[in-house]
């Protein structure tokens, strides 16, 4: 399952309360999920998922799948049940994918300003995720043709500013290459072009140029040996990603794909 059973029961529990009166409308319906703007699908299959937990006589049928583009007015999937248990599911599953694939559309745009100068430059998320969506929008930044980048602290060794205002560059990065697996690569974030090589040097698999303009970007990537992965990120927006992708930068990170997507506008017609 795409989200936890656990999370899918805390959404509801958190939207359904104690009291709900509307929960008395007999019969069963149809009811299908349309989109009022035009996007990248993605989550598409959490509503399967809410109403697997919700009521078990739920049926939903895709009509799109994850990473596909649709139009206003296009149906994402229809599903068929019981019509106060549909009801009592709509919000928790209109919310959760609009959020998706809003992360997914606005992920579509920064890889289609990518690739109109770079055909090879990663677009790639960060961890500046919602606190309990992780899953939701790591799946969602790969619909829109992004990369996950790392999932967590243990899926690779990042020496961020802080480490290296602790310890020190060479320090920092002795300390955790001693205790990391051979397995997992080290990032080192530098703030200057000139500390690239450093890190090159101390052992670093991937330089980050953060918070850097284009121009010095480029410069740091000219610097680093041939077998060091270059990423640069903060504040990066749609609009500037051509200029840094211009830099011959291998990946290019944006907390904005998750924590600036607007939701996609949808809308739960019963009745269809």
């Amino acid at each position: 399952m795409l989200i936890e059973r656990r999370q899918i029961e805390a959404w509801l529990a958190e939207d359904l309360g104690h009291h709900d009166v509307t929960n008395a409308v007999p019969g069963t319906t149809t009811a299908q999920l349309v989109a009022k703007d035009d996007g990248v699908v993605a989550g598409i299959d959490v509503a399967s998922a809410v109403f697997s937990v919700l009521d078990a006589e739920i049926t939903v049928e895709p009509a799109v799948s994850d990473g596909e583009q649709v139009a206003t007015g296009d149906v994402l999937l229809t599903a068929r049940g019981p019509a106060k248990s549909l009801l009592r599911g709509e919000r928790v599953v209109v919310n959760a994918i609009g959020h998706a694939c809003g992360v997914a559309t606005r992920t579509h745009r920064a890889v289609t300003a990518a690739r109109e100068i770079s055909e090879s430059v990663a677009i790639a998320g960060t961890r500046k995720t919602t606190p309990g969506l992780r899953r939701l929008e790591k799946r969602a930044i790969v619909a829109g043709g992004g990369d996950t980048h790392r999932l967590d602290l243990s899926h690779m060794v990042m020496v961020k500013d802080n480490h290296i205002a602790e310890m020190g560059l060479e320090t920092a990065i002795e300390t955790m290459r001693d205790r990391a697996s051979f397995t997992t690569k080290i990032e080192v974030e530098v703030e200057s072009p000139s500390d690239g090589p450093r890190a090159a040097a101390a052992g670093a698999d991937i330089v980050l140029f953060d918070n850097m303009t284009p121009d010095d970007v480029a410069r740091g990537v000219e610097k680093l040996p041939a077998n060091v992965l270059s990423e640069a990120s903060g504040g990066i927006t749609i609009e500037t990603v051509p200029e840094y992708a211009a830099t011959g930068v291998d990946v290019i990170s944006m907390g904005s794909l998750t924590h600036s997507a607007s939701a996609l506008d949808l809308s739960f017609r019963t009745g269809e």
